[in-house]
């Protein structure tokens, strides 16, 4: 027989063991062991001539620490004065002015230079693009010379043509020429080109 339990133990959590505490220092409000009650604390025995010897070595330990720091902000703050205002600060405006002159004078001769190409750059433009409106020019009026030439033609080729029309006043002449032509045009053409005259009656 089968018994289902109300909540499974597999899910079921369980507290975790006491762990043992670690041992640590008595507190103040804790009184002092029954064997160390009456105990009297003495401090360590000092040798006053080596403390007397360790404070002074440790004055003098300060003392030269001091003037080795005093010497360097002495010389730190000497320094900055001669940047600023000594010899060394002469020297070096000096020495700015000569090389911002020498600049001065390389980036005026680099604008010189720039300015001969750029001229030279815009003369060889101007020639080229006159070159190409000369050539555009020449090559419009040729085309120009060529599209009139062939209307010419085209109207000489009318004329020509029109002298072949009928007009009102060689309508009479045109019907007598063809009724005085003997040439029978009562024929058709076969797929194969051959012409096929109709019979006479």
């Amino acid at each position: 027989m089968l018994r289902y339990f109300r909540h499974s133990h597999i899910l079921q959590v369980k507290p975790t063991p006491c762990l043992p505490q670690l041992r640590g220092r008595k507190s103040r409000t804790d009184p002092p062991a029954k064997s160390k009650a009456l105990r009297i604390k003495y401090p360590p025995p000092v040798c006053v001539e080596e403390l007397l010897n360790v404070k002074q070595r440790y004055h003098q330990y300060r003392t030269i620490l001091a003037a080795v720091r005093a010497e360097c902000k002495e010389e730190v703050l000497r320094t900055r004065y001669e940047d600023q205002v000594g010899s060394l600060a002469e020297q070096r405006h000096r020495q700015e002015s000569e090389e911002h002159k020498a600049l001065m004078d390389w980036n005026r001769e680099q604008n010189r230079i720039a300015l001969h190409r750029r001229l030279e750059r815009l003369k060889q433009e101007g020639e080229a693009a006159r070159l190409q409106h000369e050539l555009s020019v020449q090559q419009r009026q040729v085309a120009m010379q060529e599209f009139i030439q062939k209307k010419k033609q085209e109207i000489d080729e009318l004329q020509e043509i029109s002298k072949t029309f009928i007009t009102a006043d060689n309508l009479s002449e045109r019907i007598e020429a063809a009724l005085d032509n003997p040439r029978n045009y009562n024929f058709c053409i076969d797929r194969d080109g051959r012409t096929l005259s109709a019979r006479e009656p």
